[in-house]
C-alpha cells in the first residue's frame, strides 16, 4: 500500500490486486543477467514512418531477451513458464529475464547505481530513492526522447496527467507507473475504484455480540471488552481483541494516516497542509487505544509480531477487529473461509469523527505503486521503448490481463472474459494459476488498473464484501504525493530524524499507565520534533504540494 508504506498510500489500493499471489521467496533471486551486449541503436529514419498512431513493436518482431530488473524479493514468477507470457512472446519477439534481489532490495538496488551497470528495464516503487539517483546519475534515458527517435506510439498509449506528472524539472519523463489514477480517472470510473482500508472484524463473532456501533471510543471499547469477555479463547489460544499493521522503526501504519483517514480528517485547510498529527480527533482516539491498554485489550502480540506471526494469528482467526488493509489478509481468508465461511473478516463502519462522518480512504493516486525505467545501457533501444508502448497500451493490457484468446478467455455473453476453469482456479488457487496461465496481472510491471476490470471476473466472497464495502469511500489524495524531501537533503535528514522519534514515542503513548503519562509524553515530542527541524521540513513540503497542484490543475478542470 513504516515509510516505505506511508510512502505509498497507493500501496493501499495496489496491494489488493498483489496480496494474493504466492507469497513464496524464489529462487528467480539467484538469476543473473544475461551477458551484456553493446547498445544497439536503431536508425532514426526507421521511424520516420511511424505515426503517433502506429504501433512501433510491429515494426520488428525477431527474438530478442530483455533483464528486467524488480525491485522486490517475493516476486515468485519467471517469464516464458506460463501461457500468457508465451503467447506476448510469440507475438512481439521479446523474451524476459527477471532478475530479483536475493535479500536486501535497497543493498541491490545501490550495489547496481554504484557499479553504473543496470539491466535494461528497472522496476521499483515509485518513492525510493534509488529512482532520484538513477536519474541524477544519468543511468536512465529519457522515455520521451526515446519515443521522439523510435516510437511517437508512446504519446498515444500513455496518459497525459501521469506523463506530466513524472516529466522531471529538465523536461523529461524517465518512468511510467503501474496501478496510477488520475483525478480525471475518478470522474470517469467513480465507484469502481476501491479503497485497500477497511475496518474489519470476525464475522460470527461480530454478530454474536449484536454488530455493536464501534465508531465512536465508547461503543469501540464496550465490543473489544463483550468480544473478550464472550470468546476468550479461539481454539485454546487467547482471542487478540484488536490487531494492527506491525509497529516498526518510525511508527505505525494503521495508527498513522489510516486512522486519520476513518476520522476523515483533512489534509490541507485554505491551501495550507494541515497537521492532521495534532488533530483534537485524532488524538482522542490515541487516547482510546492507551485506555484500551490500560483495560488489557491490547495484546502485548501487536507490539512485537512481525508480518508472519500476524499471517498466522488471521488464519487462526485469533483477531476479534482489525484496522488492516484488506488485501494483506487474502490468502488468510480463503483459508478462514475453507474451514468455515461465517469465520471470515468482514468490514464494518470503524473509528469516525465526533460528526460520525464518512471515511476519506485512500484510493490510488496517480503515483501509482512502481515506477518502470530503461537503463542507459540497453541493448536495444528502439525495442525497449516500443515493448513498452506495446505493454502500457489497451492491446498490451488485454494480452497481459487475458491471456491468449481461446486458450485462455474468449468473448462469452458478449464481454472478454476467462474461460470458466481458468476463472475457477483464479478464484481458488492463485500461484497454481499465476504458475500455469501467467494472467490477470502476473506480471503487473504496467498494469492500468483503471482498464483491466472490465475483463476481471467479478469479485467472489470472502473478498467481495471488503471491497464493495469502500466503494464511494475512496478519494484520490494525487495532490499529496510525493511530498517528503529525499534522505540525502538537509530536511530529508530532519525528516528522517523526525519519523524516527516517532516511531519511538508512539508504542509509549500507548503504554502510558495514565492520561496524565500520556500528555507528558504527548508534549515532550512536539518538542523534541521542533528541536529536530519539523518546521523547515513542514516548509518544504508546503512548497511541494503547490508545485503538485500546480501541475495537476490543467487535469482537474
Amino acid at each position: 500500500m513504516s515509510s516505505l508504506l506511508k510512502a505509498k498510500n497507493v500501496l493501499p489500493f495496489l496491494l489488493a490486486l498483489l496480496m494474493v499471489v504466492t507469497a513464496a521467496c524464489s529462487s528467480a533471486g539467484n538469476n543473473a543477467p544475461a551477458e551484456s551486449e553493446p547498445p544497439k541503436e536503431s536508425p532514426p529514419a526507421e521511424t520516420a514512418k511511424l505515426t503517433q498512431d502506429d504501433p512501433g513493436w510491429k515494426a520488428d518482431t525477431s527474438p530478442i531477451t530483455f533483464d528486467w530488473y524488480i525491485n522486490f524479493a517475493w516476486f515468485p514468477n519467471k517469464w516464458g513458464e506460463d501461457i500468457t507470457s508465451q503467447y506476448v512472446t510469440e507475438k512481439t519477439g521479446v523474451n524476459v529475464n527477471f532478475i530479483v534481489p536475493a535479500g536486501n532490495e535497497t543493498e541491490k538496488m545501490n550495489t547496481m547505481i554504484a557499479s553504473g551497470s543496470l539491466p535494461d528495464f528497472i522496476t521499483l516503487g515509485w518513492s525510493e530513492d534509488a529512482v532520484k539517483k538513477m536519474i541524477e546519475g544519468g543511468l536512465v534515458l529519457p522515455l520521451n526522447e526515446l519515443a521522439d527517435q523510435y516510437d511517437p506510439y508512446f504519446y498515444k498509449v500513455t496518459d497525459p496527467a501521469k506523463v506530466s506528472w513524472y516529466t522531471q524539472e529538465d523536461g523529461n519523463i524517465y518512468g511510467y507507473p503501474n496501478a496510477s489514477s488520475s483525478p480525471k480517472d475518478y470522474e470517469k470510473f467513480g465507484d469502481n475504484i476501491t479503497s485497500n482500508q477497511t475496518f474489519l472484524v470476525r464475522k460470527d463473532m461480530y454478530e454474536a455480540l449484536g454488530k455493536p456501533d464501534m465508531r465512536t471510543p465508547e461503543g469501540f471499547l464496550k465490543a473489544l471488552e463483550d468480544a473478550k469477555q464472550k470468546f476468550p479463547d479461539v481454539n485454546g489460544q487467547p482471542l487478540i481483541p484488536f490487531g494492527l499493521h506491525d509497529f516498526h522503526e518510525k511508527g505505525n501504519y494503521s495508527l498513522e494516516g489510516y486512522l486519520q483517514n476513518f476520522l476523515a480528517i483533512p489534509q490541507e485547510k485554505d491551501g495550507k497542509l494541515y497537521d492532521r498529527s495534532t488533530d483534537p480527533e485524532y488524538v482522542k482516539w490515541l487516547k482510546t487505544l492507551r485506555l484500551a491498554n490500560e483495560k488489557g485489550l491490547l495484546s502485548k502480540d501487536i507490539f512485537v509480531d512481525k508480518r508472519p506471526q500476524m499471517e498466522e494469528k488471521i488464519a487462526q482467526g485469533r483477531y476479534f477487529a482489525m484496522l488492516y488493509q484488506r488485501s494483506d489478509m487474502a490468502n488468510q481468508q480463503n483459508v478462514l473461509y475453507a474451514n468455515d465461511p461465517n469465520s471470515v473478516y468482514i468490514a464494518v463502519d470503524g473509528p469516525a469523527n465526533a460528526n460520525l462522518d464518512q471515511p476519506t480512504l485512500s484510493g490510488p493516486s496517480i503515483s501509482g505503486w512502481t515506477v518502470t525505467l530503461i537503463s542507459k545501457n540497453v541493448k536495444d533501444k528502439a525495442r525497449a521503448i516500443r515493448f513498452l508502448d506495446y505493454l502500457i497500451s489497451e492491446e498490451g493490457q488485454r494480452d497481459t490481463f487475458l491471456g491468449k484468446k481461446g486458450v485462455t478467455w474468449d468473448t462469452i455473453d458478449g464481454k472478454d472474459q476467462f474461460l470458466p476453469e481458468v476463472a475457477a482456479l483464479l478464484n481458488s488457487d492463485r500461484g497454481s494459476f499465476d504458475k500455469k496461465y501467467g494472467a490477470s496481472h502476473t506480471f503487473w510491471m504496467l498494469m492500468d488498473t483503471n482498464v483491466t476490470p472490465a475483463w476481471a471476473p467479478p469479485a467472489v466472497e470472502p473478498f467481495k464484501q471488503m471491497e464493495d464495502w469502500t466503494r464511494g469511500k475512496a478519494h484520490s489524495f494525487s495532490q499529496f504525493d510525493q511530498l517528503d524531501p529525499v534522505g540525502s537533503s538537509e530536511e530529508g535528514i530532519m525528516n528522517d530524524k523526525v519519523k524516527t522519534e516517532w516511531g519511538k514515542v508512539l508504542p509509549k503513548l500507548l503504554l502510558a499507565k495514565s492520561e496524565a503519562e500520556f500528555d507528558e509524553i504527548w508534549n515532550d515530542y512536539l518538542a523534541k520534533r521542533e528541536s529536530l527541524g519539523f518546521a523547515k521540513v513542514e516548509a518544504y513540503r508546503q512548497k511541494q504540494y503547490e508545485e503538485n497542484v500546480a501541475k495537476l490543475a490543467e487535469f482537474i478542470k
